[in-house]
């Protein structure tokens, strides 16, 4: 059983930071990419950034120079700390992670959710 588990969220204001951390658990082979995605009220869920195994990133363009992806593969977490924040940031944040199990299936898996708030 694998598992991935999130932390980090919370109520911020406008300007400030947070970080959140998604560490994954249970009969894990190996990770290939890992990411995050956030969905907002009433908006469909966007990919916000990724990291490949060999450390390749890519972010959506409303969070580029505010947000920074980083994984630690020995600990099978990845990271993403959110700085500058803005209201529009506000949203529930997923963890995804394509991992190879023990048994070698490859599947993607995904966190419990995030809230992250931004408000004054």
């Amino acid at each position: 059983q694998v598992q991935l588990l999130e932390s980090g969220g919370g109520l911020v204001q406008p300007g400030g930071s947070l970080r959140l951390s998604c560490a994954a658990s249970g009969s894990i082979f190996s990770i290939n990419h890992m990411g995050w995605y956030r969905q907002a009220p009433g908006k469909q869920r966007e990919l916000v950034a990724t990291i490949t195994s060999g450390g390749s990133i890519n972010y959506v363009d409303s969070v580029k120079g505010r947000f920074t992806i980083s994984r630690d593969n020995p600990k099978n977490t990845v990271y993403l700390q959110m700085n500058n924040l803005k209201p529009e940031d506000t949203a529930v944040y997923y963890c995804n992670a394509n991992i190879i199990t023990g048994r070698g299936q490859s599947s993607p898996y995904w966190g419990q959710g995030s809230q992250v708030t931004v408000s004054s």
